[in-house]
């Protein structure tokens, strides 16, 4: 019999296995060093409870009790605030704000053109240049300091690391001059938190 999310005592995240946004909210938790039940959904299949507890049946969802949430952005600023130690966001407006931006361009520049390659077929070669292009044209983003934005560790790096992570399974390289993007992965891709926050899925893209 499969335990309700509802009657759990820890915090449970329903996650696919492969999925950049999933892995967000995974990284976060990761980040945090949060217990928690992970809870792997097949999208094309959503178990029952997942339907129950999320109009959309989306993933990432996250249950802390009587609490659901189920857009990313909330379940990751949620956790930041809810679990404030280490905070993954800066305390003045401006470098907050900052991040939030850098974030949504993110998601809709290169998030989209990482939906087409994974389709396949004509338009992906595309979409591998056009998200190379996104990168490379980032890159100061990623000299201005330690981490992207900002010299802690941030939620928007929980967004950028898994896109950085997926580049050699995308088939997309960067070659010479995206080395700060490649060294700027291996400083986050090497820390224990990183290595919680995969799935066996997720392991497999990098050999």
């Amino acid at each position: 019999m499969v335990q309700s999310a509802r009657s759990r005592t820890v915090l449970t995240l329903y996650t696919t296995a492969d999925d950049i946004q999933c892995h967000r909210a995974r990284l976060v938790l990761a980040a945090k060093g949060v217990s928690y039940d992970r809870v792997l959904v097949d999208p094309a299949k959503p178990p029952e409870d997942l339907i129950d507890l999320n109009p959309y049946g989306t993933t990432p969802t996250l249950v802390d009790r009587d609490l659901t949430l189920y857009d990313t952005a909330v379940v990751c600023e949620f956790l930041d605030e809810r679990y404030p130690h280490p905070p993954l966001m800066p305390i003045d407006p401006l470098s907050r704000a900052r991040l939030r931006l850098a974030t949504v361009r993110i998601e809709r520049d290169w998030l989209p053109e990482v939906d087409t390659i994974r389709a396949g077929g004509r338009p992906a070669d595309a979409a591998r240049k056009r998200l190379r292009e996104h990168l490379l044209a980032s890159l100061p983003l990623f000299k201005a300091a330690k981490f992207f934005l900002n010299p802690e560790m941030s939620l928007v790096d929980c967004l950028v690391a898994p896109v950085v992570w997926r580049l050699p399974w995308l088939g997309v390289e960067l070659g010479r001059e995206g080395k700060p993007i490649v060294d700027y992965g291996e400083r986050l891709f090497h820390s224990q938190g990183y290595a919680r926050s995969l799935t066996n899925e997720e392991r497999a893209m990098r050999p």
